[in-house]
């Protein structure tokens, strides 16, 4: 499999296609798929942006920078279904291996370049938060640089409610009801509310709603895996499950399920508009130990 990356100082008259092939071992429709996903690079004094535009003029001192991955280009995002439409912004679900953000190598498996590329008429789009790639659920994209200020502003403020839904190994109908945790995540405070919605004894899951009041990475994670309840499918942090005689049970769980961590719920004042938004996922998106397909 190829993975290469080329760095190209323009010095005369040339076309992208045209220096990309001097350069890469690849046919001009292989070059193509790899541009429109995202593997270019182009730099003009100390600007550096993705480019996509075959036909852009390059200018004498610009740099193009190719990264291309077989592996990575090959990939296929599963569709990610629209919830709203705002115009300035819009809500959407993300699915389980959708990213929030590209790398150098491609963003053609993100949330924004999904959006770019199904919403009518088309936009910009820019990123305002993120979900892991592992977890699904509720996230907001900005088609104009104000509602991208706007919305990155109010996340960064907390001037929103979220709440999530998550599938845990144990019981926690035994714990207090709701359960605060407030232990530091990655040596910031952070703290996360869990309440308990449902319990299935058979697979000894519980269906919790969580909320919390801080954004630290892989926060819910950490959270339910220090009180011995990892969340379903968490094969980074549910291997810290301290009750020894589920161990075996709760690893071979979580081999055979996606991570059950979900953004069911978004409640905020536009920052726009001054109007009240209170996105909601229907029931067939949100964690359930019906769709789990555990025997």
């Amino acid at each position: 499999m190829k993975k290469f990356e080329c760095h190209i100082n323009i010095d005369r008259n040339i076309s992208i296609i045209e220096a990309l092939k001097i350069q890469c071992d690849l046919s001009v429709g292989e070059i193509k798929k790899a541009i429109d996903k995202g593997a270019l690079w182009h730099s003009r004094g100390k600007t550096t942006q993705r480019c996509r535009r075959l036909k852009k003029p390059l200018h004498i001192g610009d740099k193009l920078h190719f990264y291309y991955d077989f592996t990575v280009l090959s990939q296929f995002p599963t569709p990610a279904i629209l919830i709203a439409d705002l115009v300035e912004y819009s809500v959407w679900y993300k699915p389980y291996g959708m990213l929030s953000q590209g790398s150098k190598w491609s963003d053609h498996c993100t949330i924004t370049r999904w959006a770019q590329k199904n919403l009518l008429p088309e936009r910009a789009v820019f990123s305002v938060h993120r979900l892991d790639r592992a977890a699904t659920g509720l996230i907001l994209v900005a088609h104009s640089k104000k509602a991208a200020r706007a919305l990155s502003l109010m996340f960064e403020q907390h001037q929103l409610e979220k709440t999530y839904q998550i599938i845990v190994h144990g019981n926690h109908q035994q714990r207090p009801q709701p359960e605060t945790i407030g232990s530091a995540v990655g040596g910031k405070p952070a703290c996360s509310h869990f309440t308990h919605i449902d319990y299935d004894m058979k697979h000894d899951l519980s269906l919790l709603k969580v909320n919390i009041e801080s954004g630290r990475k892989h926060q819910i994670r950490i959270h339910a895996a220090s009180i011995g309840l990892p969340v379903l499918g968490d094969r980074l942090h549910g291997l810290t499950i301290v009750n020894e005689p589920s161990k075996e049970h709760s690893e071979v769980l979580d081999q055979q399920v996606d991570l059950q961590l979900c953004a069911v719920e978004l409640k905020f004042t536009c920052p726009i508009h001054n109007i009240d938004h209170n996105f909601a996922l229907p029931a067939n998106l949100r964690p359930q130990f019906t769709k789990l397909g555990l025997e």
